[in-house]
C-alpha cells in the first residue's frame, strides 16, 4: 500500500509518500494562511501520486475521530470545528485519516522505534512546549475528552504548568531575564557545560520539574518505558539527569523497583510523518 502523507505545523507542511515502511519524495512548503489554499496545495500534492490509495496526516489539535473534526486550538485556526474529513476525502476522492501530531510521534516510536517491544509506554514531546502521548497494551489512550497526553498541563508545582517549566526555551528566556544576556537553548547546555552557575542552575530545576511529573506519571500508570523527544533529547546530559531524578523520587517512597526505562526517542524529524501512515494502516 502506497500512502500520501502530510505533517501539517504553523509554518510549514511537510509531504511524503509512505510505501514498504519508507519515506520518498519527501518536501515541505509554506503553511497558508487560509483554508482553501490549504486544500488546493494538498490536493495539487496527492495529485502527483495516483498511485497512492490513501492520505494520512498528521495535524495539531484535538482530533475527533467519531464527528470527524479537529477540535480544540493550534496554530492554524481555520482547520478547526468544521467537516475536514468529509471535505479533505472529497478533494482528494481517497480514504483520509487525521490524528493529532504528538499522538502520530508516539504511534511512530510504538511502531519502529524505541517502543516497538513494549506494551505500555509513555511518549513525552518536549520542544517550546510539552505534549505526548499515552500508550496502554500498544494501543493509543486518547481519553474520555481527548485530552491524554497533554502532560505539559501538569502542575508540577504549586504556579506554573509543566510546559512553562520544562522546556530550554523557557530556561533560556529566564537566563536571559537574570543576566541581560540574549541566549537561545543550545547556548544554555552550551554555558552550563562550562561551568556557568546561572545556566546550571536553570538547567537543574528544569530536571528537577520534569521528574516530579514524570514520578507522578509513573506512580498513576505505571508504563514500562518514557521515551523522550523534542529537541532536547538531542543532549546528553538530558536523559541521563532525568532517570537519577526519577529514580531518586521513587527510592524515596520506597516504590524503586517500579522505576521505568527512560530513553531518547529514536525518531526526530520524520515521526509524525511515519506515524501518520502508521495510524492509517491501523484504521484501514
Amino acid at each position: 500500500m502506497s500512502l500520501v502523507v502530510f505533517d501539517i505545523g504553523g509554518t510549514s507542511i511537510k509531504c511524503a509518500v509512505f510505501e514498504h515502511e519508507q519515506l520518498m519524495n519527501q518536501t515541505s512548503f509554506n503553511t497558508p494562511d487560509n483554508y482553501e489554499s490549504f486544500v488546493h496545495e494538498l490536493t495539487e500534492y496527492v495529485k502527483k501520486f495516483p498511485e497512492c490509495t490513501g492520505v494520512a496526516i498528521s495535524a495539531p489539535g484535538a482530533v475527533n475521530e467519531k464527528t470527524r473534526q479537529i477540535e480544540g486550538l493550534s496554530a492554524i485556526p481555520y482547520i478547526h470545528f468544521r467537516p475536514i474529513f468529509d471535505e479533505l476525502e472529497a478533494a482528494f476522492s481517497l480514504p483520509v485519516t487525521i490524528e493529532n501530531d504528538a499522538n502520530c510521534a508516539g504511534i511512530c516510536e510504538m511502531e519502529i522505534g524505541a517502543g516497538k517491544t513494549i506494551e505500555h509506554g509513555l511518549f513525552v514531546v518536549i520542544g517550546t512546549g510539552v505534549g505526548g502521548a499515552l500508550f496502554i497494551n500498544r494501543k493509543l489512550y486518547k481519553g474520555a475528552h481527548l485530552f491524554a497526553g497533554e502532560f505539559g498541563l501538569m502542575l508540577p508545582n504549586k504556579n506554573e504548568t509543566l510546559s512553562k517549566v520544562a522546556t530550554a526555551v523557557n530556561r533560556a528566556a529566564l537566563y536571559s531575564q537574570e543576566t541581560g544576556d540574549m541566549i537561545d537553548g543550545k547556548e544554555l547546555f552550551r554555558r552550563a557545560n562550562n561551568q556557568d552557575l546561572v545556566a546550571r542552575k536553570l538547567l537543574d530545576q528544569m530536571y528537577e520539574d520534569i521528574s516530579c511529573a514524570l514520578y507522578n506519571l509513573q506512580v498513576a500508570i505505571d508504563p514500562q518505558m518514557i521515551m523522550i523527544g523534542g529537541g532536547i533529547s538531542a543532549q546528553e546530559e538530558v536523559i541521563d539527569e532525568i532517570k537519577i531524578r526519577l529514580y531518586n523520587r521513587l527510592k524515596a517512597q520506597t516504590v524503586e523497583a517500579i522505576m521505568p526505562e527512560v530513553v531518547a526517542c529514536q525518531y526526530q524529524n520524520e515521526a509524525n510523518l511515519f506515524g501518520a501512515a502508521f495510524h492509517f494502516l491501523q484504521q484501514h
